[in-house]
């Protein structure tokens, strides 16, 4: 990957909808990278990927003018449950990354990944920031 920039993460668990677009907005967030392995299945029902862009997290963010991408394909897929998670998914990324990370190349930063968990210490995505950033990124989590 040789096209490096700004990459900030977020995450929506407890935070209401209104607050939740307008840190998106402070932060200059253009489009939303969705990397949750089932976004159709969001606990708090706004922020679910509807069959319809005209509802949940879609709607939402289109009222704010921000874009929407789903990579369902760095979602915690082979992990959860395993108490060494975290690990086993750094690995995944240590091996398949590049492969995984092509199509960020081609969304209209500046870039925020979304999962649910409000701290990326509890969250996947932190090892795709970890990741990132040591392929020259520059990472900056919004909690």
């Amino acid at each position: 990957m040789d096209n490096y920039m700004k990459l900030y993460t977020i995450g929506y668990g407890g935070r209401n909808p209104r607050e939740f677009v307008e840190l998106l907005q402070q932060n200059g967030i253009r489009t939303i990278v969705d990397v949750r392995l089932r976004p159709d299945r969001a606990s708090m029902g706004i922020y679910v990927k509807a069959k319809e862009p005209t509802k949940g997290i879609q709607r939402l963010l289109t009222d704010g003018n921000i874009g929407y991408v789903s990579l369902v394909e760095l979602g915690n897929i082979f992990y959860p449950g395993y108490e060494d998670w975290s690990q086993r998914y750094r690995l995944l990324l240590e091996k398949a990354g590049d492969l995984l990370f092509e199509k960020l190349q081609n969304i209209e930063g500046p870039l925020c990944l979304l999962c649910a968990e409000k701290k990326v210490a509890d969250c996947h995505r932190l090892q795709i920031a970890e990741y990132l950033e040591q392929s020259g990124w520059e990472i900056e989590h919004i909690e």
